[in-house]
């Protein structure tokens, strides 16, 4: 059974309207898919330093753990690549049958372009 978790910063910090959004996207999207690991968008923004930010909720649908280092995600829009970078998460392993939310920070300078980039897609290049 999925289990919707939030890293304690996000806990402590989640405005309620968030929270509500997040939990209602988490029973949404917690039957498509039956294994692997999927990214479902939350929200997109550009920061005061030109850096893009992807929101997502990350499903874990696998029986095992997820280690996430050195993974290489891109941001893709109409088939485009609009950013890729390569993450680590701070807590490393996303646990089986898990979702949480994320926010992928992607430097400016991996940036391609900041226009038109609303309802992308995240892949994950090196799973």
């Amino acid at each position: 059974m999925q289990t919707l978790v939030l890293e304690p910063a996000w806990d402590k910090t989640i405005a309620p309207q968030d929270r509500e959004h997040i939990e209602v996207l988490f029973h949404e999207t917690k039957r498509v898919f039956n294994e692997g690991v999927h990214f479902i968008p939350i929200r997109q923004a550009v920061n005061h330093r030109g850096d893009l930010l992807i929101s997502v909720l990350i499903h874990n649908f696998s029986q095992e753990d997820y280690l996430f280092d050195q993974k290489t995600l891109q941001y893709m829009w109409n088939e485009k690549i609009v950013a890729s970078h390569t993450f680590t998460l701070p807590f490393h392993i996303i646990k089986q049958h898990t979702s949480m939310p994320w926010t992928f920070i992607f430097p400016k300078e991996t940036v391609v372009t900041t226009e038109n980039f609303t309802n992308g897609e995240l892949k994950l290049i090196n799973p």
